[in-house]
């Protein structure tokens, strides 16, 4: 057989296995995002965290987000919806995969998130305080492209409030 053949054929044996093994190489501009808040019981109905408050774990918050990709010749939004539950420590959270479009500047930026309340597992504090949240954080990790949107406390409130604990 003739030497070239031959390495012509192992030559591009090579190259078609290195194809086969390379991983795609993600984009550099791709965000991933985390939406997170907290809930507490304000035990004294004062709509701030006391020495009396607790944080509330079961409850459920709806999270509405808008995040505006930039994509070349066009503007594109992305809208959703969804329900989380907070853990033992009254904190909810979203991990937003990462979307092509969505650079972690351009998202703290032309982007927002919104947090209500739905509802409480606990009977003994089931009043809706702040029912959504005002405001937002947007933080921007030294990780490049990880934004994390901090947005305010919501609280939920007993039926009545204790004057013994919490005075007048």
């Amino acid at each position: 057989m003739n030497p070239i053949i031959i390495i012509l054929f192992l030559l591009s044996s090579s190259l078609f296995v290195k194809t086969l093994s390379l991983k795609p190489e993600p984009s550099k501009n791709i965000a991933q995002i985390t939406v997170m808040g907290f809930v507490y019981c304000d035990i004294c109905s004062t709509n701030s965290f006391s020495r009396h408050s607790y944080f509330l774990p079961g409850a459920e918050v709806q999270i509405d987000c808008n995040f505006k990709a930039y994509v070349p010749k066009t503007k594109e939004q992305i809208e959703f919806s969804v329900n989380r539950t907070t853990d033992r420590h009254g904190v909810y959270k979203l991990e937003i995969p990462s979307v092509d479009g969505i650079a972690c500047a351009e998202a703290a930026i032309a982007s927002s998130c919104r947090a209500s309340l739905v509802g409480s597992s606990a009977s003994s504090c089931n009043i809706p305080g702040h029912r959504s949240t005002t405001d937002q954080i947007a933080i921007k990790s030294r990780h490049p492209n990880l934004c994390i949107y901090s947005l305010t406390a919501l609280n939920f409130r007993p039926s009545k409030r204790d004057p013994a604990l919490c005075g007048n």
